[in-house]
């Protein structure tokens, strides 16, 4: 059986790919396994330096492929969705949820590159990126009204990080199709490109030319920025610029720019 996920990796950005492309990379418990397992093995590679996250063939993502998950429960089998609520008791999420917040949790940028559809499931994938890429004519979309259902893949959690609480409800109210252009208005999306993959590409590669150490510690503070106290906060600032001042990834940041040449960083410890 072809990989629903496939992953390669150049010069510190690790290319990976929803591989589904007959059924609009709709998610069956194949993909769910392969997307987790994915995110689980590049947070354990130091020598990753940044991650983009893309779906192969017309589509990002199509959501939940119901079919599958139902003809299992017809065959005696699974019942829907049967597994996914296991949860690791030292994670804050679910096997289903993981599939979207492993990507949160991924101590390096992820950014994500979204043509066609990005619909219900498939959408909460793309909110665990840190960045989003996003065709003016892509079609996304909080749809799991549409079935009687709410966002259950971390969507809440991370919908909530950008945009207005009024905006949010109305989306996940309505399940409206929204374009990639309305999506970057509201603050769902990034940037709008004619290629998001290759502009994700150009900025992953961008930031994986930066000091690790120094991008690991931004996404961990910006991420619990807002979460915490405001006394957490500015200790976390500190106590994370005290781990980066003097060591030699820093030395070199400093080195490379006052000599006007490329640095050369080594992997995280």
């Amino acid at each position: 059986m072809v990989e629903r996920v496939s992953v390669s990796t150049h010069e510190g950005v690790a290319d990976v790919r929803l591989n589904r492309p007959e059924k609009m990379n709709a998610l069956d418990s194949a993909m769910f396994e392969g997307l987790v397992e994915t995110g689980q093995a590049l947070a354990r590679d130091r020598s990753v330096r940044a991650v983009v996250l893309s779906g192969e063939g017309r589509a990002f993502c199509a959501g939940l492929d119901f079919s599958s998950f139902m003809a299992m429960a017809g065959n005696g089998g699974e019942r829907p969705r049967r597994n996914l609520t296991d949860r690791d008791p030292d994670r804050p999420a679910n096997h289903a949820q993981m599939a979207a917040w492993v990507w949160q949790e991924l101590p390096i940028p992820v950014l994500a590159a979204v043509h066609g559809v990005a619909f219900g499931g498939g959408l909460q994938i793309a909110l665990g990126a840190d960045i989003r890429f996003v065709t003016s004519d892509a079609q996304l979309s909080v749809m799991e009204i549409k079935w009687g259902l709410i966002p259950d893949m971390s969507g809440t959690q991370t919908l909530r990080r950008l945009v207005r609480l009024d905006v949010a409800k109305e989306l996940t109210f309505t399940g409206r199709i929204i374009s990639g252009k309305e999506a970057v208005e509201l603050g769902l999306a990034t940037h709008v490109s004619d290629a998001p993959l290759d502009d994700a590409m150009k900025l992953a590669h961008e930031i994986a030319g930066k000091s690790p150490n120094a991008v690991r510690a931004a996404k961990r503070l910006l991420n619990e920025a807002g979460l915490v106290s405001v006394a957490e906060g500015m200790q976390l600032e500190e106590s994370l610029q005290l781990g980066l001042i003097g060591r030699p990834n820093q030395i070199e940041a400093v080195q490379a720019n006052m000599q006007k040449r490329a640095p050369k960083f080594t992997d995280p410890e």
